[in-house]
């Protein structure tokens, strides 16, 4: 009686539980939060410090009793505890903001496709223990396709790669169903320490994560363009361990990620391989859907579709697609409940 009293006071969340970013959306609102999966706490009293955006700014600038930590890695809770704190604080955070009581929101959140049954559990107690009345899972694919606006439940191929921090999630999706699929642990952050490893071997520099992923979005291509772009990454003279400079251009970058990148493609057409051809003939009329920050990489499109020979789509503001999917179950959960995976309860875990 008393819970679905306070239920009427609270907001249905969706969550887009990334490796990188953490993003929120509440019903009716939007998305009201969109800040890194960082978290610092204080080691002597064991309390968080800060959360997000203001945790990344510590990123390799704390005193020994501090720790910067990504409680998440490739999509799946490496640390239970800061992971519920971290959710805690974002739910809280949402509820202030819209001064409710007593906030037991029911939440929807989207989950990589290779999750075990053990991961499922730890992100449901997770968010449960954060304060949640009700936890909804969804495959991040599935979400992201929904965000995108693809016909999911028709019965006809839609593609969607979601190219995450930690992961990359590729699947053909048909009747609500995911037909094909692959999940790797190749993405943004990948990358990143693709440039940090380029970076000490061609030019003897120990550049910091946040320093590669910068110049990742700056000038990172995987296709030649017009004309060369240039920029300066700064570090630590691996030879002199004094401070240093290096300018470096797209073609630099571009040799770095490409490895990575070719291993993403080789998977993509692997999906494809593995799909039913009735599908297959849908793929190639209508094309595949980019979503997640690995989406905005320049020139990625195109080179998927020189490789593919399909047409290729990035929907409009890949990085929040998976969490404007899970905002739209969440407003038609009546017509979009088959898609949604079953709770740990329901599978006996409890």
């Amino acid at each position: 009686m008393f819970r679905r009293i306070f239920k009427n006071f609270s907001k249905d969340i969706g969550i887009d539980l990334g490796t990188a970013n953490i993003l929120v959306y509440v019903k009716d609102q939007g998305i009201v939060i969109n800040e890194p999966s960082i978290v610092a706490i204080n080691n002597r009293t064991e309390k968080i410090v800060a959360v997000g955006e203001d945790a990344k700014v510590m990123l390799g600038k704390t005193p020994q009793h501090i720790t910067v930590t990504r409680p998440l890695v490739d999509g799946i809770i490496s640390d239970f505890e800061v992971t519920e704190k971290m959710i805690k604080h974002f739910i809280e955070k949402v509820h202030r903001k819209s001064f409710t009581f007593m906030p037991r929101p029911r939440v929807i959140v989207g989950i990589p496709l290779d999750v075990t049954e053990v991961e499922r559990k730890a992100v449901e107690d997770s968010v449960m223990g954060a304060g949640a009345s009700e936890v909804l899972l969804i495959e991040e694919p599935m979400a992201a396709a929904i965000g995108a606006g693809l016909p999911i439940q028709e019965a006809s191929g839609s593609m969607i790669v979601d190219i995450g921090g930690g992961t990359t999630e590729i699947a053909v999706i048909s009747l609500g169903g995911v037909v094909s699929w692959k999940s790797l642990k190749m993405a943004g952050d990948k990358l990143n320490e693709a440039i940090v490893q380029y970076a000490r071997d061609k030019f003897n520099l120990l550049l910091g994560e946040r320093t590669a992923e910068k110049i990742k979005i700056q000038i990172g291509s995987v296709i030649l363009g017009e004309k060369s772009v240039k920029s300066i990454i700064r570090g630590r003279d691996l030879l002199t361990g004094l401070p240093k400079e290096v300018q470096v251009t797209d073609a630099n970058i571009r040799e770095a990620i490409i490895k990575p990148i070719r291993l993403i493609i080789e998977n993509i057409k692997s999906t494809i391989e593995n799909t039913p051809p009735e599908l297959v003939s849908d793929l190639y009329e209508k094309g595949m859907v980019l979503s997640g920050g690995g989406a905005l990489l320049k020139g990625l499109d195109v080179l998927i579709a020189q490789e593919t020979k399909m047409p290729v789509h990035i929907t409009d503001d890949p990085l929040t697609a998976v969490v404007r999917g899970t905002g739209k179950v969440l407003d038609d959960l009546d017509n979009l409940k088959e898609i949604l995976l079953p709770s740990a309860k329901d599978l006996g875990l409890h």
